[in-house]
């Protein structure tokens, strides 16, 4: 499996595998999130939070909107393939 590839299981059972775009970390909250694209649907974006554990979890509408923001900064540098 390629490194830039995890699998993710939902809650109920089903498993994705999901292409890390990227990680960043917010002062501000003092929380790590990672921007994953689902291999499927390449215009599905999910961002979610994780622990130091590398736990996932799923974000709130306000850190989905900081996210939103720091992708598109992503996209606007060049940064990734759209």
């Amino acid at each position: 499996m390629d490194e830039n590839i995890i699998l993710v299981t939902d809650e109920n059972g089903e498993e994705y595998e999901l292409e890390i775009l990227f990680t960043f970390d917010d002062e501000e909250s003092n929380k790590s999130f990672v921007i994953l694209r689902s291999l499927d649907d390449e215009e599905e974006i999910i961002p979610y939070s994780y622990n130091e554990d590398g736990e996932l979890i799923p974000v709130d509408e306000k850190e989905w909107d900081m996210c939103q923001e720091v992708l598109n900064a992503f996209l606007d540098e060049g940064l990734l393939d759209e």
